[in-house]
């Protein structure tokens, strides 16, 4: 189950995948309302912050500030991978795309401004294209 580790393998396999929807980021200080179903929940000393569909988030009356789209990298990155974080978010940087980066187990989710996220797909899929896996 262990996953992917060399930087190559990892940019050259991304297969960004974009979850349909908005997200939002909110926080809460008590339980998760109900209705609300977070792809991403982070603890922190000031509340809890939530990852949820915007319509959730509305529906509930959580404050929020940035609308995203949610987009997977599909490649099963090891979480002590070293450089897949940086290259994704320079490249995505470059031209001048904000994002969010989350690790999972078995994938890294990226959040972008919805108004970004075709032009970060389109970089993505070229940094994938660009990259070439060092033969082992």
């Amino acid at each position: 189950m262990t996953g992917e580790r060399d930087l190559g393998a990892l940019l050259h396999g991304l297969q960004p995948q974009r979850h349909p929807y908005e997200y939002v980021f909110t926080t809460v200080t008590g339980n998760v309302p109900p209705g609300v179903h977070p792809v991403v929940m982070v603890a922190e000393p000031e509340g809890t912050t939530l990852v949820v569909m915007r319509a959730e988030a509305d529906a509930a009356g959580l404050p929020y500030d940035f609308v995203a789209s949610w987009i997977t990298l599909r490649v099963h990155s090891a979480l002590d991978a070293v450089g897949l974080t940086a290259a994704v978010s320079t490249a995505l940087a470059d031209v001048g795309i904000s994002c969010n980066v989350v690790a999972g187990y078995f994938h890294d989710h990226l959040f972008v401004g919805c108004a970004d996220a075709d032009q970060a797909m389109a970089v993505l899929a070229g940094l994938a294209t660009a990259t070439r896996p060092i033969p082992a």
